[in-house]
């Protein structure tokens, strides 16, 4: 049996760095989303994301291919973010890794099952995360400086601590040395997958 490892964490936690990196040493198969937003300089289509447009959507949920599908209201308009069934995962035979939210994390339990899912947390103190977020944003051809400060502050809500328990997710990696949290989490990925083979 394959796993599906999600990885999460507030904005500018490192997560995307840890998910490039662990890609890189864990081989594993990854599950790329989708999102209508715009992308980002240093980003690659197929990559982090795959970008499209409001009309693909469509498409999608036409076609009954939508996993699940977040949309959020930012300052520059509406930008959706969805896990879509395009049939490239096969969760019974290969462990796959793929970046998401609390809430993309409960969908993906309830399509794939409890079993296949593996939760992985990352938190970063939030001045740490606030520091890192305007540098990113300073480093981008057009900074959206509104857009920033709604997501930093729209993840209070969305990684509070009672919704990360209801979800089930318990397990945290403090960021604080990318190094070090690379490491604790692939030893981690492996026990679970030694159990995994156990069982």
């Amino acid at each position: 049996m394959g796993r599906i490892f999600c990885l999460m964490g507030k904005s500018s936690s490192g997560k995307d760095t840890l998910y490039a990196r662990l890609s890189e040493k864990l081989h594993f198969s990854t599950i790329v989303p989708y999102t209508t937003r715009p992308i980002r300089e240093g980003e690659e289509e197929g990559r982090e994301y795959h970008f499209i447009t409001e009309k693909e959507v469509e498409e999608f949920e036409k076609q009954g291919r939508i996993i699940e599908l977040r949309a959020y209201n930012t300052v520059h308009g509406v930008w959706k973010y969805l896990t879509v069934d395009d049939k490239q995962t096969d969760v019974e035979h290969h462990d796959y890794l793929m970046i998401g939210t609390v809430e993309s994390y409960r969908k993906l339990k309830e399509y794939y099952g409890e079993a296949y899912l593996v939760p992985i947390y990352i938190e970063v103190d939030d001045g740490v995360r606030l520091q890192r977020a305007l540098e990113r944003e300073r480093s981008q051809a057009e900074p959206k400086y509104a857009e920033m400060c709604r997501r930093f502050l729209a993840d209070e809500a969305d990684f509070s601590p009672e919704k990360l328990q209801e979800a089930g997710i318990t397990k945290t990696f403090v960021n604080n040395d990318l190094e070090h949290t690379e490491q604790e989490i692939i030893s981690y990925v492996k026990s679970c997958m030694t159990e995994s083979t156990m069982r």
